[in-house]
């Protein structure tokens, strides 16, 4: 495994976790960021009002909660949204998230 760090398997996911996760705007950010790009992303390549240090605090409950993965690309922590998995274990919740957030969007 070498510097990946670990992860919640599906089985282990915890709805209290995840809830209390998504409950700060900057992680729901983050998951709506990951979400929209469509693909994986570099920890700074995020749009965050945040110090560096604060920003991997943020990450890590985000992966501990299961709600992304993360691994290294060189020196990069890469970021993957388990949008699949999510929907596995809590059917409709990133959906809500991230429609919620396309509609503030809109305004």
């Amino acid at each position: 495994m070498g510097r990946t760090p670990p992860h919640p398997d599906v089985s282990q996911f915890d709805l209290q976790l995840v809830l209390e996760a998504l409950v700060d705007p900057v992680r729901r950010s983050i998951v709506s960021q990951l979400d929209a790009a469509g693909e994986d992303r570099a920890c700074g390549s995020f749009d965050m009002p945040v110090s560096k240090s604060t920003a991997t605090h943020h990450f890590k409950v985000l992966r501990e909660a299961g709600l992304i993965r993360q691994y290294y690309v060189g020196t990069s922590r890469m970021n993957a949204l388990r949008r699949a998995e999510m929907d596995e274990a809590f059917p409709g919740l990133l959906d809500a998230l991230t429609a919620r957030r396309t509609a503030v969007a809109r305004g």
